[in-house]
């Protein structure tokens, strides 16, 4: 079988190591791919994930059996439409079910219609009702660009004055263009937050292990927010009761929701959630695979993963038994220095041969030079990733293969999964 898979980071290389190990697949196409991930697919570094047109071509050129559109954008723009209409067949959301993530106002008027448990907000598309609504408002507090915004678009302001800041950062200085034309303010949740990935069809779903992601820039959780700096699965503050109260309450009503207003959801439904004293609750839809998520998850997935993405394509998935393995896994970011704002680009990576078994690098932001040397190209450059018997053990594992990888101006956090440590053993 070829395979196409579209994106270029370390979600992408993840999902692309997974499918390598289904022995039906020949080849893996990756648009545009990267560096690294070059060693497990055919890069295709001229068409970009947003080239809709372009990638429905080469599918359709190279003879695709099956497609894999991992990031959100080209998501939103409708690439599983286009690819479909060409008669490939796929695993994503089409561009209707997308709006689960690609609009966090129509995410937040799906739960309140429903029922689904989430915080309590307003909408605003008028900078000057926004800040007269900040009057009256409670800090901490929460301002969300309606749409994509690189995972940047969310803003956590201590006060009015930096909640005036923040509207007028997204709406009037547009820092994430048209995608703060409309924002949504909400109330600041408390507790322990939870990832959950899940495979749908859009009726029935298998929801993945549980992570924690690290999304600040610094140790103890300080600084910028970034894409994410580390990831740890399973999450221990995600128990067997809140996984069953997430499955009645959030999980199936959202699917039903969904349904409901004619845009049923197929493909990788992501969870971001809040454990807060009254139950969990939603903070955020994906309408994809998290990144770093992704890199803790699917190391620990036991079944083929091409067959769960053919069954969901198919709408079978109930016919399917999809198996994990026992034991944690965990991701260290190294990333470069200044990031998530200005960072050098172009340095020399250097990772030495003989990393343990358990330990998987995942490329994110580099590329080969002319020398054929990898080269820095983005903030988060590499994924290590260890998986294990104990948390405890897949970070140590984590860490001490992170710290033999090199390049000028690396950075990490020192303090992924202490969090779930604690907890673990609380």
């Amino acid at each position: 079988m070829n395979l196409l898979v579209v994106g270029g980071g370390g979600r992408e290389h993840a999902i692309i190591k997974k499918l390598r190990e289904n022995p039906q697949v020949e080849t893996i196409y990756a648009l545009p791919g990267n560096g690294g991930i070059a060693a497990d697919a055919v890069c295709v570094p001229e068409i970009g994930a947003k080239d809709i047109g372009k990638i429905v071509d080469f599918a359709k050129a190279h003879d695709v059996d099956f497609a894999v559109v991992a990031p959100d954008d080209p998501l939103a723009l409708g690439c599983v439409d286009r690819l479909h209409e060409a008669g490939i067949p796929c695993f994503g959301p089409d561009a209707k079910a997308a709006r689960i993530e690609a609009s966090k106002v129509f995410s937040k008027n799906l739960m309140r219609k429903y029922g689904i448990p989430t915080a309590r907000y307003q909408v605003f598309d008028d900078p000057r009702k926004a800040l007269a609504y900040l009057e009256t408002a409670s800090f901490p507090i929460v301002v969300k660009a309606d749409g994509l915004a690189l995972g940047k678009g969310v803003l956590i302001p201590q006060s009015l004055a930096e909640a005036e800041a923040a509207v007028k950062s997204i709406m009037e200085d547009k820092a994430f263009g048209d995608s703060g034309n409309e924002i949504v303010i909400e109330e600041f949740l408390t507790g322990p937050e939870v990832s959950v990935l899940a495979f749908t069809d859009g009726t029935a779903i298998v929801p993945m292990i549980s992570s924690m992601d690290h999304k600040r820039a610094g140790d103890g959780d300080t600084g910028p927010n970034t894409g994410g700096m580390g990831t740890v699965a399973p999450n221990p503050c995600y128990t067997p009761d809140i996984a069953r109260t997430c499955m009645e309450s959030i999980f199936l009503p959202t699917l039903a929701a969904m349904r409901a207003e004619g845009c049923p959801f197929k493909g990788c439904l992501y969870f971001g959630l809040m454990i807060t004293p009254d139950g969990p609750k939603v903070i955020e839809y994906n309408c994809r695979f998290g990144d770093p998520e992704t890199q803790v998850v699917l190391p620990l997935l036991k079944t083929d993963l091409l067959r769960v993405m053919q069954a969901v394509e198919n709408e079978t998935l109930a016919e399917l038994k999809v198996e994990w393995r026992e034991g944690s896994a965990a991701c260290v970011i190294l990333a470069s220095g200044g990031y998530p704002g200005n960072y050098a680009k172009g340095k020399t990576i250097t990772i030495p041969g003989g990393l343990p078994e358990n330990v998987t690098v995942y490329h994110a932001g580099d590329k080969l030079a002319e020398n054929g040397n990898l080269v820095t190209s983005g903030g988060r450059v590499l994924g290590v990733t260890a998986t294990a018997g104990t948390l405890r053990e897949a970070l140590d594992g984590a860490y001490a293969a992170a710290e033999q990888i090199q390049f000028e101006g690396r950075y990490m956090r020192c303090d992924i999964g202490r969090r779930a440590l604690a907890a673990g053993e609380g």
